[in-house]
């Protein structure tokens, strides 16, 4: 049933939604230091969305009854465990990322006060997806996400890749939308309805209706495209080389965890009854993101299109979560995004480092002599490396071990060996980063770092890949949390 107190339920992003809208207004005044202001204000509607979420009074209001789902507008939305926990996984990811750009946006003459504006707007589509309780609310989350995005990823309007990588995520983008709009019209004209709960109960004798097994794989094939599955990857490594760096490092992050988290309910909530049909699906594109994610970065010289391929790999791994059907592949699906998403960043901090007489530098040979020159930054490249490649103790090891132990347990034990052989591939273009930096010459070397915040960026995702090693019980008793109160 509806709760009747609807905007306690969606305050978190009324929240959002307001600062956005004050920032913009703020955006128009013609001062100096409008874009700083505008930075510094939205990491604070950040962590207020965040405070909010969380707050304990919301949660004892909400659920002083019990810990049922509660429903805002007509069951469209819907505020649980899951979404609470991938949330918090999203304003942490934006957050880091913001960190990481102010810096590079005034060296590279970038620095808008619409960019941050445009980091808020993309967050609240990805929480608004990930609280989607509706065909119809999950197409708005989906679409409010992805016109930021698309704008986001050609910001940088002089350069030819800059604008080259927006197009293409537009035309792509469009293209995967139309998809799913399709795929919810076949769903849509046999169950008469787009409410999740509906959908689930109508859909259980439709498991060999021609026409919504179709409108299931358009779904998937859109939401594939938005997580940067194989065969729906081609835009990423162009578009990771081409949009701006701390651009990409939001793309590796942020709108992947939301992606999946929409995965997660779509396929678990109205197509539950479709599973051995989504399921075979799910099989197919992960064992296809491993290999192309794992085969195809070895061969590049780029770091962020090397990042591009690593994170189709990853995807493929934290959909082999998904693919085994039980609550402990969810669990090990969502301990595996907490791992990554700070991963990911910190990695893309390094990059954002390396820079030679005040202009960026990308390729992996620019690492090379980096460990002499700069020896904390080297350490902190090598644990994210050796955490990306599932070398222990630190923190993606556990998460692969998570993954693949879940697969093991429901007997997909040919898709947990594929995962395990594709990660000692992937594991080739990691170590060569490693080897890069302390053995190779170093031919120029790289200005001394002065971003203080991609140090704390850094910094805090170095600290995180140990801590979790000696303490992960909040994020594995979070996630765990999170799946049972998904699925009771």
């Amino acid at each position: 049933m509806d709760n009747p107190h609807s905007v306690m339920i969606v305050l978190p992003e009324v929240t959002l939604a307001v600062f956005g809208l004050l920032l913009l207004m703020v955006g128009l005044a013609k001062r100096a230091n409008v874009t700083l202001v505008t930075g510094v204000l939205s990491l604070l509607a950040l962590a207020v969305t965040a405070c909010v979420m969380i707050c304990p009074e919301r949660l004892h209001y909400l659920y002083a009854g019990g810990a049922a789902p509660a429903f805002a507008f007509n069951t469209m939305f819907v505020d649980d465990g899951l979404a609470r926990f991938i949330k918090l996984l999203l304003l942490a990811s934006s957050g880091f990322s913001l960190l990481l750009s102010y810096s590079y946006m005034d060296q590279a003459k970038l620095a808008k006060p619409e960019y941050p504006v445009l980091i808020l707007f993309a967050t609240l589509g990805m929480m608004l997806m990930v609280s989607a309780n509706s065909l119809l609310s999950l197409y708005v989350g989906l679409e409010l996400q992805s016109l930021a995005l698309y704008v986001l990823a050609a910001f940088n309007r002089e350069n030819a890749k800059s604008s080259e990588a927006g197009l293409k995520y537009f035309v792509l983008g469009a293209l995967s939308s139309g998809l799913l709009l399709y795929g919810i019209s076949l769903i849509y004209g046999y169950a008469g309805s787009v409410d999740f709960m509906r959908l689930a109960f109508v859909l259980r004798d439709a498991q060999q209706n021609l026409g919504v097994i179709f409108g299931m794989v358009f779904i998937c094939a859109a939401l594939a495209f938005k997580v940067s599955a194989v065969p729906f990857h081609m835009w990423t490594p162009d578009v990771y080389e081409g949009a701006p760096t701390p651009v990409t490092a939001f793309f590796s992050a942020g709108p992947k965890i939301a992606a999946l988290g929409l995965f997660v309910r779509v396929l678990r909530e109205p197509l539950l009854a479709l599973s051995p049909q989504w399921q075979q699906v799910m099989v197919f594109a992960a064992i296809a993101s491993m290999l192309v994610g794992s085969f195809a970065g070895l061969q590049q010289k780029n770091l962020k299109r090397l990042m591009a391929y690593s994170s189709i790999a990853n995807v493929g791994y934290a959909l082999t979560g998904m693919a085994v059907l039980s609550k402990s592949g969810l669990q090990a699906m969502l301990i595996y995004l907490a791992v990554y998403f700070m991963n990911t960043l910190g990695a893309f901090g390094v990059i954002l480092c390396l820079r030679r007489q005040g202009k960026p530098v990308e390729t992996l040979s620019d690492l090379a002599g980096l460990s002499k020159t700069n020896p904390l930054l080297a350490l902190a490249m090598t644990m994210f490396m050796f955490s990306l490649a599932g070398v222990p103790p630190l923190a993606g090891f556990f998460g692969k071990y998570f993954i693949f132990l879940s697969a093991v347990q429901s007997q997909m034990v040919p898709l947990a060996i594929i995962g395990v052989l594709t990660s000692v591939v992937a594991a080739f273009y990691y170590l060569r980063i490693i080897k890069i930096m302390y053995f190779d010459e170093n031919t120029a070397p790289i200005d001394p770092l002065s971003d203080c915040g991609v140090k704390i960026t850094v910094a805090v995702a170095a600290i995180y890949m140990l801590a979790f090693t000696i303490w992960p019980s909040p994020v594995v008793d979070g996630a765990r949390a999170a799946i049972d109160s998904f699925i009771r």
